[in-house]
């Protein structure tokens, strides 16, 4: 079985075994129904993936792997906040009728700052740092912009990016303040992945390893017994990541740029209901 179906057994076991449930608390989600959307949850929960012996996505459950990559560069790439272009439907609900969810994830990555080498946004002063002063341990981003959170529809879940190069290697560290762990999990290990890989390949650098840190870890009340169906399904060998290595600039990594290979997966007939 796959590393990543491993992790995300032990932590999905952990939560519902040892969690704290917020069922008397006030809570601000709510399903479609109109009913408060309760959780289990663990703080504090970190992660660690080893990028060069294999590609972290699950086998237990399909993750729409094109989708996460679309959605990745849909964020850091066009550095976008209006779902016109993005070609999923993921985030239709926290967009307005133009289709914006305000001055969130995309656009605060395009912002463009004043450094005393330039004028740079995060995603460039990224690219910029880790081909002319890899040493350095301020490569970072975060999105998590408390002058611009009343204009964000969604507050940022996945907020910071802290990159790492250890000699010819490429680390990153991925702060998560609140992570629905059947829903986006995954999702986002698969995505942050994907980006480490992008960054290491147009900066002459090998991956290495990505962590995972979350705050607040939790499980729907409604997602327990579609987690249990998960964890009792057959589990398999991790595919292989094939990626284009013809890119060597971060703004022309395309999703057909990326191509898993024997990508064996278990099916889930359930719809999963998302909390707003």
């Amino acid at each position: 079985m796959s590393r990543a179906d491993e992790i995300f057994a032990q932590n999905m076991q952990d939560i519902m075994e040892n969690g704290f449930w917020d069922t008397e608390l006030a809570v601000r989600p709510k399903w479609e129904d109109g009913t408060p959307a309760h959780t289990v949850k663990k703080f504090g929960i970190v992660n660690r993936y080893n990028l060069q012996e294999e590609f972290p996505i699950l086998t237990m459950r399909r993750t729409a792997f094109k989708s996460c990559v679309d959605e990745l560069l849909w964020i850091w790439q066009k550095k976008s906040n209006n779902i016109h272009d993005l070609n999923s439907h993921i985030w239709d609900s926290w967009a307005d009728e133009n289709g914006s969810i305000g001055k969130a994830y995309g656009y605060q990555l395009g912002v463009k700052h004043k450094y005393k080498e330039g004028e740079f946004d995060q995603v460039d002063r990224v690219l910029f740092d880790l081909k002319n002063n890899p040493a350095s341990r301020r490569i970072m981003t975060n999105i998590y912009n408390f002058q611009d959170l009343h204009e964000m529809n969604l507050y940022p879940c996945a907020y910071s990016m802290t990159f790492n190069v250890s000699g010819d290697t490429l680390n990153g560290i991925l702060n998560q303040r609140s992570n629905d762990m059947l829903t986006a999990n995954n999702w986002n290990v698969v995505q942050y992945s994907v980006l480490l890989i992008m960054l290491a390949q147009v900066s002459g650098l090998k991956v290495g390893e990505l962590v995972h840190v979350i705050a607040d870890a939790h499980i729907y009340d409604r997602h327990i017994p579609l987690v249990k169906e998960v964890l009792a399904k057959p589990r398999h060998a991790a595919p292989k990541l094939i990626v284009d290595k013809n890119v060597t600039n971060f703004y022309d990594f395309t999703v057909d740029s990326f191509q898993l290979v024997d990508y064996e997966y278990e099916k889930l007939e359930a719809k999963i209901p998302v909390a707003i």
